[in-house]
């Protein structure tokens, strides 16, 4: 039996979630992917392997970015964790939090403005952080 990695889970969580909200079946996924359906049920039970060829064409069939497939989940953190088996790798320094919304328009447009200026202030936490260590 394979056991399935944290990422892998993240993967066919959020397959899983994009099919529900899409009203989209996993057979009329497997069609859109040229994968077989057998491979898709498999996948979306944690059971099957995807190589990257596998999962870009996933992604493309779903119209999303793969990164948005491997990142980005409603798992919460406590969840996550647990798929990791300890502490779930983190991207972003303390007080960051990365998270997927469906926005209005304008809603888009304000959330893209803080994204910048929050990816200002990460890139200035990670300068201090490298001067810092270069010192030592």
């Amino acid at each position: 039996m394979l056991r399935s990695s944290f990422y892998h889970q993240i993967f066919f969580t959020n397959i899983l979630r994009i099919l529900d909200e899409r009203g989209m079946t996993q057979d009329e996924l497997a069609a859109r992917s040229g994968i077989s359906s057998a491979f898709i049920s498999a996948l979306t039970r944690g059971k099957a392997n995807p190589s990257l060829g596998t999962m870009e064409a996933i992604a493309k069939a779903l119209d999303t970015a793969l990164p948005v497939l491997l990142e980005s989940t409603d798992l919460d953190r406590e969840s996550l964790d647990a798929l990791a088996g300890g502490r779930a790798p983190r991207s972003l320094p303390p007080g960051f939090e990365r998270v997927s919304a469906v926005l209005t328009s304008f809603q888009a447009y304000q959330v893209k403005s803080w994204d910048e200026a929050n990816k200002r202030k990460i890139r200035e936490i990670k300068e201090a952080r490298r001067k810092k260590f270069l010192e030592y």
